[in-house]
C-alpha cells in the first residue's frame, strides 16, 4: 500500500485548504484511514480519522479542530480529504495520512501499518 499525500499549502488565519491522501496497491485492507500532524519540536499528534463499519462510516476528531476540520473519503477513487477551515496559526504544522486494516479510529501513530510522506501547511496570523 502506498498513500501521497497533497494540498497543503500557505494560508492566512481564518483559511482554507483541502488535503487529499490517494491510495494504492492493496487498499481494501485500509478499513480505517487517518490524518496526524507534527509542528516543528513536537511529537506527532492524531487530527482526525474515518473508519469503515458494517453499517456506516464512522469519523473521530482532535478536539481542537472540530467544528472546523472534515474528514471524508471516497471509496471509488481510494482517496481520503481534510477539509480544513477556520485555520489558525497552531494548525501550522506536517500532516500526513495514514492506514490501518483495523475498523477503530486510533489515534496512536504506531497502530498506523500505512503512512504517506506528508503535505505541509503554514498558517499565518
Amino acid at each position: 500500500v502506498q498513500l501521497q499525500a497533497s494540498g497543503g499549502g500557505l494560508v492566512q488565519a481564518g483559511g482554507s485548504l483541502r488535503l487529499s491522501c490517494v491510495a494504492s496497491g492493496r487498499t481494501s485492507s485500509m478499513n480505517t484511514m487517518g490524518w496526524f500532524r507534527q509542528a516543528p519540536g513536537k511529537e506527532r499528534e492524531f487530527v482526525a480519522g474515518v473508519a469503515i463499519t458494517w453499517s456506516a462510516d464512522r469519523t473521530y476528531y482532535l478536539d481542537s479542530v472540530k467544528g472546523r476540520f472534515t474528514i471524508s473519503r471516497d471509496n471509488a477513487k481510494n482517496t481520503v480529504y481534510l477539509q480544513m477551515n477556520s485555520l489558525k496559526p497552531e494548525d501550522t504544522a506536517v500532516y500526513y495520512c495514514a492506514a490501518g486494516a483495523f475498523r477503530t479510529i486510533y489515534v496512536t501513530s504506531s497502530k498506523y501499518d500505512y503512512w504517506g510522506q506528508g503535505t505541509e501547511v503554514t498558517v499565518s496570523s
